[in-house]
């Protein structure tokens, strides 16, 4: 059974997140995120050979959506 809210060429979170921030964008929605000892290796540079910091995450974000009218000339 196919799920008609889903994208079938979302293949990736930042696909997913895209995909719901695009949805919900002018329906004054609201995404919030709760992290607890969420741990994120940060490289310092592109390539194979770079150092990660280990980042830990506590919080919450949140991300609102709301729409904005034409500007005014």
């Amino acid at each position: 059974m196919t799920n008609p809210y889903v994208d079938p060429d979302t293949k990736t979170w930042p696909d997913l997140a895209i995909g719901l921030f695009e949805k919900l964008t002018g329906r004054g929605a609201e995404i919030a995120y709760d992290f607890e000892n969420l741990r994120v290796h940060v490289p310092s540079r592109t390539g194979k050979d770079a150092e990660h910091a280990q980042w830990t995450l506590n919080g919450r974000v949140v991300i609102r959506t709301r729409e904005i009218g034409a500007p005014k000339a």
